[in-house]
């Protein structure tokens, strides 16, 4: 037993688990790959004051959930808990946005940390892959965003996911509804910090997941019923692009995201196999962001995608990806000429694109193919004293378990030629 252990709230990622995540990770990507979106990254922490600004300081993440550390050199910086504002204030500073060609379409893949009461799907590190369009106001670019999304999480075989669809207003209606809601609030039975809460943000209190909270919430008044003639051109403009596209969304009026940047659209990937932690993803229109960061009016959206929930969703739908192989060929020497013959051999099959691996160690033949067998290898690669006389290595199909002695200079067109 080690005497460190992994601090409270996180895990490690080790295989042959891990493959999975990479997989769903390399899923999710590959869609924005193939929609003008480019990789970008960004420090693991930030000037605690982006957050502060950009999340909002009434928010739960900001105000209990984000770890904010001073440095010897007297920074105030915090890791990193959402990725939007990262991706924001790095395009911002890289004057992506001056390049003249809008949106800047970015995709991005990380952890983040937040100091939450740990539970299944809801860990203090975790990962997620995001992707930002910023510069453009535009349905098709948020209904583009949901279609990239809904496809990625098809491709892996999920099917048990529902998409919730929302508008949250813009700087000309949303202040009449803010109005009504507090008005609704203060009006409630609810705790001194809830009622901060709704002085700072009303909406956040929407958000308020406390059954003693939610009950009181009923009858409160919906953003919909508020919302300007331009807000609900764009909003039905969203909804029609999604449909015609064959994408099955829910209409949520009381959907409202944790974050207080979000303007018109907001949507939440959610799965009914998760319990309490049913989201799975989200995201939305943040239109005013880049202003409260200190930048120029850019209207932008967005989604973040949660790696580690995807993965759970996966599993309470049963679903098993198809992942290759890690190694598609096990080397044995027998003796020690044969390791070296063998060594640049496996070096000739790795540089050709042929997953191999190689028994390390001075173990016995037994034990060799032992480790042959865990790899997951289809072919093991055998050779003795004998059979370096002879100028062959012998070539055994793990599956069928037929043998074959294969000249030592026509390995590689061997193996290729089994492998198809």
């Amino acid at each position: 037993m080690s005497t460190f252990q992994a601090p409270k709230g996180t895990y490690d990622l080790l295989p042959p688990d891990s493959a999975r995540f990479l997989a769903v990770r390399e899923a999710i990507a590959a869609p924005l790959k193939r929609s003008g979106y480019g990789y970008i990254e960004t420090p693991g922490f930030e000037n605690v004051e982006l957050f502060a600004r950009g999340v909002g300081e009434s928010t739960d993440i900001v105000t209990k959930e984000m770890y904010a550390f001073t440095t010897k050199g007297n920074d105030k910086l915090a890791l990193r808990p959402e990725g939007t504002a990262s991706v924001l204030r790095a395009a911002l500073e890289a004057n992506l946005h001056k390049a003249g060609n809008l949106p800047v379409k970015l995709w991005y893949s990380g952890s983040y940390y937040r100091y939450e009461r740990p539970q299944k799907g809801r860990y203090r590190h975790f990962s997620q892959v995001g992707a930002e369009a910023i510069g453009a106001e535009d349905p098709a670019l948020d209904a583009e965003l949901i279609i990239l999304a809904n496809d990625a999480y098809r491709s892996l075989g999920l099917r048990n996911f529902r998409i919730l669809l929302n508008s949250l207003g813009d700087k000309e209606c949303r202040p009449v509804y803010r109005d009504a809601l507090q008005d609704f609030l203060r009006g409630l039975d609810l705790d001194e910090d809830t009622l901060r809460r709704a002085e700072i943000n009303p909406l956040r209190v929407l958000d308020d997941k406390r059954d003693a909270v939610q009950k009181q919430l009923t009858g409160a008044p919906l953003l919909r019923d508020y919302l300007c003639d331009a807000c609900k051109a764009y909003h039905e403009e969203v909804r029609e692009l999604l449909t015609a596209e064959g994408v099955v969304y829910e209409d949520d009026a009381r959907l409202v995201r944790g974050l207080d940047y979000y303007t018109r659209t907001t949507f939440e990937f959610v799965h009914d196999g998760l319990g309490s932690q049913s989201a799975v993803g989200g995201g939305g229109r943040y239109d005013g962001l880049s202003e409260m960061i200190g930048g120029p009016s850019l209207p932008s959206v967005g989604w973040a995608l949660g790696v580690d929930r995807t993965v759970l969703a996966l599993e309470a739908e049963g679903v098993t990806l198809e992942l290759p192989s890690t190694t598609s060929v096990f080397a044995v020497p027998l003796g020690e000429e044969a390791r070296r013959v063998l060594f640049t051999k496996v070096t000739e099959l790795r540089r050709a694109g042929i997953a191999t691996d190689f028994s390390f160690g001075a173990k016995g033949l037994k034990g060799a193919m032992k480790s042959a067998n865990r790899s997951g290898a289809r072919f093991t690669l055998v050779a003795g004293e004998r059979d370096l006389a002879e100028g062959v290595a012998q070539l055994k199909d793990m599956e069928s378990g037929e043998q074959t002695p294969v000249p030592l200079d026509s390995i590689l067109e061997a193996v290729r030629s089994r492998l198809g």
